[in-house]
């Protein structure tokens, strides 16, 4: 992160440096304006700025929590002696509202939130959401539809010159061409939509840093082609080296194989160590080009980040209209790891966070959750200690520290590696500690658990423990399905495997005297998935009698393997063709099948009952799931 390099930079501007504090909270009084990050001129003026460094403009409201990435990018930049004013939701119809600040000496930072846009407003059938957890109160339609490109052509609009570096996930997941759902059309990289100079794609730390010290030197953001981590535009490629020359956009575009293709390729060069630059080419001698991934932080970076001085809280300012709902789900919460060795297909993990697992250390989360205890509003719960897999606490293998994720091979699926790294010691230990500090009743562990990874340890102590201590009645997992032809898609364990795991959670829950039990997370419409394996995903959840409220239809989000596969028919790492339901129609009967006992289904379930040749299931029988 180049913290020896700040004094000097500070002290060339006459600021003085200071060293980021340990995590704090307030205990018993409201959080001042004064403790967040200028949102106005008069508070910037009141600091003694006359000009931010960066203007960072956020679809979200300004939350500053390590929850979100707008809290961690500019509290980074602050540490390392940057003045970073906020912009927080803007009203993208104003010009004027992007002008709080004047123009930023370096350049502006925008992002859509923390949540692709289209993803926050809409669902998988279209429907526009009622409400967006990351506006205060929960209002809907404090941000517009792909937030980065609108906000990108507003700041254009006025600073035709300045700087601009756009990252968070709807960037990150955007950078090349993608398949856009809501559209239906392959749409080129955001960087080109969007009017920005540069992507920082995937978590952003070490890319941002070395953004502001190269803009700080008096380098021109046209000569940044030479950072990891990040995306830029181009006239030539003779700057790269080794390139991997991509399909053409016009290509892709007329041909949905050359797409998948282009996915497979980008794939293999998810590795920050051993990756190569990727360059698309767009019409009249346009170049987008790819730097790899950045290498990923290391336990004492990672500790850093999360040690930064934050208000942990949402804004004052937010308070009259009840708040920011996100955040309200976080605040107990501790982030103790990144990365997934999982590589589901339908999840964006691999390309923006990577598969390389970083850790945070024991001390530095204790000291988080000593801090909580102290909160007014803490009432003796953490209500999790994860991250996108909470028991995924050290890296696949040791090999990864040096050489990466391997190009070809995946950590758990089909079958896991032999070289997989299999142990729960470390979150164990972490856990035990955790539920040993003075104020604290309990701790949850609510972030998804990789369940075949929990039953290839011999040891199953982890899994004894979460019965035991860190579950209250129900284990939510995420199988997804029960047929091994749609799960070898998905990169998920076969059925058995989830079997074999709820049968032992649930001993394990006996021998502590509580009655405990799985409830699954499942999956309609998977790419594998035909109406032949959505019946018997049916069966299955008449067989354990669960009736699902809420089930998850396959939504086609950008840099998924599943999206590529919704669009293209083929599997771009095999380039196999694969079945994929893409008939609104018939996602809504497989959709009605799982929920085959609500009675505005059965006309669905009856005409997908036929359709699968299974009208067996149609009568007055145990085992049948509609009546004639």
């Amino acid at each position: 992160m180049a913290r020896d390099q700040r004094p000097a930079r500070d002290q060339r501007r006459g600021r003085s440096a200071q060293k980021p504090k340990k995590a704090q909270l307030p205990q018993g009084r409201v959080v001042r304006p004064e403790e967040f990050l200028p949102t106005t001129a008069r508070e910037m003026r009141e600091r003694g700025w006359e000009q931010c460094d960066f203007v960072y403009v956020c679809g979200d409201a300004y939350v500053d929590h390590p929850s979100f990435g707008m809290a961690i990018i500019s509290r980074l930049l602050e540490a390392h002696g940057y003045r970073v004013g906020i912009i927080a939701q803007p009203d993208w119809r104003d010009p004027a509202s992007i002008d709080v600040f004047g123009e930023p000496r370096l350049a502006f930072l925008v992002t859509g939130g923390n949540m692709d846009s289209m993803v926050n407003h809409y669902t998988v059938a279209k429907h526009r959401r009622s409400r967006d957890l990351y506006s205060p109160g929960g209002k809907m339609g404090l941000r517009p539809d792909h937030a980065t490109v609108v906000y990108g052509n507003l700041i254009r609009r006025t600073y035709k010159r300045t700087p601009m570096v756009i990252g968070g996930i709807e960037a990150s997941l955007r950078r090349l061409a993608h398949y856009d759902y809501w559209s239906n059309k392959l749409k080129r990289s955001i960087l080109l939509d969007s009017g920005a100079d540069l992507i920082s794609y995937g978590m952003g730390e070490h890319a941002i840093v070395a953004i502001a010290e190269a803009l700080d030197a008096g380098l021109d953001v046209g000569d940044l082609s030479f950072i990891p981590g990040t995306v830029y535009r181009s006239r030539t490629i003779e700057q790269c080296d080794r390139p991997v020359l991509l399909p053409t956009f016009e290509q892709m575009q007329a041909d949905r194989r050359e797409y998948a293709r282009s996915f497979g390729m980008q794939y293999k060069q998810l590795n920050p160590f051993l990756g190569r630059p990727l360059v698309e080419e767009y019409p009249h001698g346009v170049y987008v080009i790819q730097n790899p991934p950045a290498e990923p932080l290391t336990t004492q970076e990672f500790d850093a980040v999360y040690e930064l001085p934050y208000a942990r809280a949402y804004h004052p300012s937010y308070e009259k209209a009840g708040g920011i709902p996100a955040f309200k789900e976080v605040q107990f919460s501790l982030t103790s790891n990144r990365g997934c060795l999982g590589e589901c297909s339908f999840c964006a993990l691999n390309f923006h966070q990577g598969r390389i697992i970083q850790s945070r250390s024991d001390d530095s989360l204790l000291a988080e959750a000593q801090a909580l205890t102290q909160h007014p509003q803490f009432k003796g719960y953490i209500h999790d200690v994860g991250g996108p897999t909470a028991n995924f606490r050290v890296p696949a293998c040791q090999a990864q520290l040096s050489r990466g994720a391997c190009a070809g091979r995946r950590c758990l699926s089909p079958e896991p590696c032999k070289h997989l790294t299999v142990t729960h010691k470390a979150y164990v230990r972490l856990l035990r500690k955790m539920r040993a500090l003075p104020g604290v009743k309990k701790v949850f562990v609510r972030s998804g658990i990789r369940f075949d990874y929990a039953l290839l340890d011999r040891d199953h102590t982890f899994i004894r423990e979460l019965a035991t201590h860190h579950v209250s009645g129900q284990l939510r997992l995420a199988p997804e399905h029960v047929c091994d032809e749609v799960l070898r898609v998905m990169g998920k364990p076969s059925n058995d495997v989830y079997q074999r795991f709820c049968k032992e959670f649930e001993r394990v829950s006996r021998e502590a005297g509580k009655e405990q039990y799985v409830v699954p997370y499942l999956m309609s419409s998977h790419p594998g998935s035909t109406l032949r394996e959505a019946v018997r995903l049916a069966e299955f959840c008449r067989d354990m009698g669960y009736n699902p409220e809420q089930v998850q239809d396959f939504y086609p989000t950008p840099s998924t393997v599943s999206t590529c596969i919704y669009y293209t028919g083929l599997d771009p790492r095999t380039m196999e063709p694969v079945y994929c339901p893409t008939d609104p129609h018939e996602k809504a009967m497989q959709r009605a099948l799982i929920q085959y006992r609500n009675p505005a289904n059965r006309k669905l379930v009856k005409e997908a009952l036929r359709k699968a040749h299974r009208t067996d299931l149609i009568g007055h029988g145990k085992k049948c799931l509609v009546r004639p």
